[in-house]
């Protein structure tokens, strides 16, 4: 990181590690699946998912709204899918389910969002973020639009103290979406009220979704076995099915349904042994 300042690490799209230095995408690792419908349905397809569609996908969003640069736009109305982690805390900020969502966002880091179009214009366009740098002009971009950024001086991702900061900002209503076990059990040890997505679980250890299943509001399942076996048996209700949220506690459930209530357009409500399967599950469950 001393010689190459400018420098971002991305999990994302199977789970390939990319590395994004000086505004160019020099490095994408090997993924952990090959197929993944929600991939299918990119701005840029990625199918089947190898690490020169992931390069090109990745090199197509710093293009289209600068992930990655100083002209990142952090700004997004609309969903892109219907109970992703972004969608659900946006529409719980604009029903007041939500007084402030603790998400991450590169250029910036940890950031307390406190509008619908700010976490969709940051976690709607983007995820799996390891690490990244400060760009002053994303951080004026998220202050000047009602966020907050902890860490302004090294855009470190660092949920709980992120949360923390939330909760001192005045903010009793937090949701923060988290990807490390031990931020799932430090968040709901420290603050009981919070609410707790975890997300980017493909690959994890059945040991983590079980933590998962226990500490969280809401687990994503992406392409993960250990969270639908683990998690998913244990859910309250299940939203989607080729790549689900499991909905750990009655505070979800009630999230879930009422963004269902809210919502235009068709939808099937039906009892069911978790998790529920699919024809159409990313490949292979990992």
């Amino acid at each position: 990181m001393a010689n190459n300042p400018d420098e971002h690490v991305i999990e994302a799209i199977g789970k390939c590690r990319i590395i994004i230095r000086n505004g160019s995408v020099v490095d994408v690792g090997p993924p952990l699946i090959t197929e993944c419908p929600l991939a299918r349905k990119f701005a840029l397809p990625v199918h089947p998912i190898t690490p020169e569609a992931v390069r090109e996908n990745i090199a197509h969003r710093m293009k289209k709204f600068g992930m990655c640069t100083p002209d990142r736009k952090v700004l997004m109305s609309g969903e892109y899918v219907g109970f992703g982690a972004s969608e659900l805390i946006s529409y719980g900020l604009s029903t007041r389910f939500f007084d402030a969502g603790v998400i991450a966002c590169d250029g910036a880091g940890t950031v307390i969002a406190t509008t619908p179009d700010l976490v969709q214009g940051i976690g709607g366009r983007m995820s799996g973020l390891v690490s990244t740098i400060p760009f002053p002009a994303v951080i004026e971009a998220i202050e000047k639009n009602g966020g907050i950024v902890p860490f302004r001086k090294d855009a470190r991702i660092d949920q709980v103290r992120g949360t923390q900061a939330a909760y001192d900002s005045g903010y009793p209503k937090v949701a923060v979406t988290i990807a490390l076990p031990d931020d799932a059990t430090k968040i709901r040890s420290a603050f009981p009220d919070a609410f707790i997505i975890a997300v980017h679980t493909t690959g994890i250890t059945n040991e983590a979704a079980m933590i998962f299943a226990e500490y969280t509001d809401i687990v994503t399942a992406c392409a993960s076995r250990a969270v639908r076996e683990v998690a998913g048996k244990r859910a309250l209700l299940q939203a989607g099915s080729s790549v689900p949220i499991f909905a750990m506690t009655q505070k979800a459930k009630e999230l879930i349904l009422r963004k269902v209530i809210d919502t235009k357009g068709q939808f099937l409500v039906t009892g069911a042994a978790l998790p529920f399967g699919s024809d159409t599950l990313p490949k292979p469950l990992v």
